[in-house]
């Protein structure tokens, strides 16, 4: 891990309703080799409206996804992975688990 690989943890605040509304989906996420792979996921991940947070595993592989399906669906979180890593070094996927 260099000094070019750190990212920034993205905070996102969330409604009630959102919550109320949320349901779970497990990824298996591969290609992530360090803290910041996580964190990068993590933030592409909570980029997507409807995401209402994602916790990811970077040793395990696995990200938990908590998500308003009116909002999002999982095809875009598969995507929103993919494309957490379109740096030109980073190279992450994802299909669903469960």
């Amino acid at each position: 891990m260099d000094q070019n690989c750190h990212v920034e943890l993205v905070e996102k605040p969330v409604s009630a309703e959102d919550l109320t509304d949320a349901r779970i989906v497990r990824l298996a996420v591969s290609g992530m080799g360090c803290v910041n792979c996580g964190a990068r996921v993590r933030n592409g991940l909570l980029a997507l409206d409807g995401v209402v947070s994602a916790d990811v595993d970077w040793e395990q592989g696995l990200a938990l996804v908590d998500y308003v399906p009116v909002k999002t669906n999982v095809d875009a979180m598969v995507h929103a992975v993919t494309a957490s890593g379109n740096d030109g070094r980073h190279n992450y996927r994802a299909k669903v688990i469960s």
